[in-house]
């Protein structure tokens, strides 16, 4: 198993024969159980997510996408991305559904000239939704449709009667033709150069997630994707907006978080799980990170 694979989503499907997930995330947590609030991955799935509450800030490869509460973003398959900030009381809804779902059959006209070009293209990484644009307004109705349909409490009693799965594939269709039809003199093509930089920041992230409890030196994150030191910050400061060690430290930081809240170990002990050396630099660095101690956040949760 390649590292890397360490910041790879599995969608989990309540029917593996419809691949269409609905995610809810507020600050607390992730309905059902993922990859949510603040954490760093990427999955095979296209992802369209509406804030419903409050504000967000969505980073996409490097990028980030402020939105407001009834605007929505497109996030494309196989690309970094995590929800930077989100506000006190915000929410939002993600809807996950692999490409395949839009190209009707293996090697079609469909998936050759309208699907396979612009899934996975990392010069279209993110887009965002306005209500103030019609066409934009009519994609988020869709997904409010989309939302909706798959709410719907347990099975009809005919399948055959109530077409659930097959509605909500259409919709997603009439999204996609949407947003490829509006937005295709835009996208340009990935060169070789692009998608080896991808790669590269996958493998060096996932070495800091593999090895953030030991001491982790520039040096080794560099030489986990074979490229140079300079290379290595270059590669972080465009694709996280972080040196690689303010990264390592803030990945130690939201894991002590995840320990104070899932937890009953001290505040010593969960610093020297997160790698640290010294207590106090975790509670310093901590409050620093979160604004709050340790044990103030720990109280907060309700641990």
């Amino acid at each position: 198993m390649k590292r890397s694979e360490e910041l790879h989503e599995t969608n989990r499907y309540q029917d593996d024969a419809f691949p269409v997930g609905l995610y809810v995330i507020t600050r607390k947590g992730i309905e059902p159980e993922g990859r949510g609030y603040r954490d760093l991955h990427w999955h095979e799935e296209l992802q369209f997510t509406l804030v419903t509450d409050g504000t967000m800030i969505m980073q996409v490869n490097g990028d980030d996408y402020p939105l407001q509460e009834g605007e929505m973003i497109f996030i494309n398959r196989n690309l970094l991305h995590m929800t930077k900030d989100l506000s006190e009381n915000g929410r939002y809804v993600s809807i996950n559904f692999p490409d395949r779902l839009l190209s009707f059959f293996p090697g079609s006209r469909m998936e050759q000239d309208f699907v396979a070009p612009y899934t996975g293209n990392i010069t279209f990484p993110a887009f965002v939704y306005s209500p103030e644009i019609p066409w934009q307004r009519e994609g988020i109705t869709y997904i409010r449709e989309i939302i909706a349909m798959l709410s719907e409490s347990g099975k009809a009693p005919s399948r055959c009667v109530s077409f659930r799965e097959y509605r909500i594939a259409m919709k997603c269709t009439e999204l996609w033709y949407s947003l490829i039809g509006n937005s295709y003199e835009s996208i340009g093509t990935p060169s070789k150069t692009d998608v080896r930089k991808q790669q590269r920041i996958r493998d060096m992230l996932a070495y800091i997630h593999a090895h953030y409890m030991e001491p982790v030196t520039l040096g080794e994150v560099a030489a986990s994707a074979n490229i140079s030191e300079g290379e290595c910050c270059r590669c972080f400061a465009r694709m996280v907006r972080k040196s690689p060690l303010q990264y390592l430290m803030w990945y130690r930081i939201t894991k002590g978080q995840e320990l104070l809240s899932s937890s009953d170990l001290s505040v010593t002990e969960i610093a020297f799980a997160c790698g640290f050396g010294d207590p106090s630099h975790f509670i310093q660095y901590f409050k620093r990170q979160t604004g709050v101690t340790p044990k103030e956040y720990r109280r907060r949760m309700g641990t």
